[in-house]
């Protein structure tokens, strides 16, 4: 006879959203990348290491500086340089002791103000293609998810959709702007459409808006917490790692009126409480760099989605416009309706040496399954070099 301590461990059931989540498809691209040797343009991070004086800053305040506990909301001088880019950049007008907290990455703040802000049963608008992180966060905080589908090329939001979506169960919707997959600057139009619908259902608004400065063609951000009576019902979540283009810092700053920064500093207390402060100390000092920096990183980045929407033009990919963050799409559907974005990246990683996302992943119903994804925060010969392997993947296929 077995004996018990011999037995096989039947574990119990695990927490439902986590243990059912499938691999995520950046690892899985990124991984097969490694396993092919590909041009990696399907995750988002810059081949640069971001700003040397920035950087510098990190390091001098790791040897020279505090490296224990810094404050729970982030160090003082932190909140000051934000409260103080933000005015400068949009115009808002924070208070930075009551108004601003720092938390390890905008990731974070989004699971933090979630997990502070939905009561089981809340219901959530969504906009798909959505990050990854939004949905398994929503429903671990108990709210039940209200999806509003965009689709290409435009991606826009209407009255009619969101009428589908709200009433008065919704709790709050998360908006993402400019928007990570499609590269969507959302207007001015669009989002009051959203701040009627809050007002109507006296709902909050989560606001993504990590790429606020990774925006082109002239266009300035616009946050949603400006347009009128959405100042005390909006957390705006940006992320110094977008910012300076190290993807890596895990820096987050939030943004929101006392009643509801109170109830957001408890939730982040009890996920990291903290953040490096080292890290901190240099988002502080780059917060504060003059105006051609940001302009001239901005400008750079539009030169790179340049070369490679002119390029993938040039070989026959219908490129869809990119108004911000790093990435920019092409719609195979209008080459060939029975093409599949899923399928098209596995052969174009495996067959051509080129790593991509297929938009799909980015949906969690009713998916648009013609979209891929590239991202171009890449040096000129990372992009010419993809172009130049990506010149044969259509050849049979239209």
């Amino acid at each position: 006879m077995t004996s018990q301590a011999n037995s096989p461990i039947v574990p119990r059931p695990l927490n439902a959203v986590f243990s059912g989540l499938p691999t995520t498809v950046f690892e899985v691209m990124s991984a097969l990348a490694r396993e092919h040797q590909a041009i990696n343009l399907g995750q988002g991070f810059p081949d640069d290491p971001g700003p040397l004086d920035v950087r510098t800053k990190a390091a001098e305040a790791v040897v020279d500086g505090w490296n224990q506990y810094p404050p729970m909301m982030g160090l003082p001088e932190l909140r000051q340089a934000a409260a103080d880019h933000y005015r400068h950049w949009q115009g808002l007008d924070l208070d930075p002791a009551a108004e601003v907290m720092v938390t390890s990455g905008a990731t974070e703040a989004l699971a933090g103000a979630l997990f502070a802000l939905i009561q089981p049963g809340d219901e959530v608008v969504l906009f798909q293609p959505l990050y990854d992180a939004y949905l398994p966060l929503v429903l671990r905080a108990g709210g039940v998810p209200r999806l509003v589908r965009l689709q290409p090329p435009q991606w826009r939001i209407t009255r009619e959709a969101l009428a589908e979506v709200f009433s008065p169960r919704t709790k709050l919707v998360l908006f993402n702007n400019p928007q990570n997959p499609t590269g969507v600057v959302h207007s001015r139009e669009e989002m009051q459409l959203i701040a009627d619908q809050c007002l109507a259902c006296d709902a909050l608004a989560v606001c993504d808006e990590v790429w606020e400065h990774i925006i082109f063609d002239g266009r300035s951000h616009l946050p949603m917490m400006s347009l009128p009576g959405m100042r005390e019902r909006t957390v705006k979540i940006g992320s110094a790692g977008k910012i300076f283009g190290m993807t890596g810092w895990k820096v987050g700053l939030v943004c929101a009126a006392p009643p509801l920064m109170k109830v957001l500093s408890k939730a982040h207390q009890f996920l990291t409480f903290t953040t490096p402060p080292n890290l901190q100390v240099a988002v502080a000092y780059g917060l504060g760099k003059d105006d051609g920096y940001f302009e001239g990183m901005r400008a750079d980045l539009q030169r790179s989605r340049d070369r490679l929407a002119r390029g993938l033009s040039e070989l026959g990919f219908p490129v869809l416009p990119s108004a911000g963050t790093y990435f920019l799409s092409v719609d195979l559907a209008a080459l060939d309706p029975t093409l599949d974005d899923e399928a098209f990246c596995l052969d174009l990683v495996r067959t051509h040496g080129v790593a991509a996302i297929p938009v799909s992943a980015f949906y969690a119903q009713d998916a648009v399954r013609s979209v891929v994804r590239f991202c171009f925060a890449k040096r000129d010969a990372t992009l010419d070099g993809a172009l130049e392997r990506l010149a044969g993947a259509l050849r049979g296929r239209v």
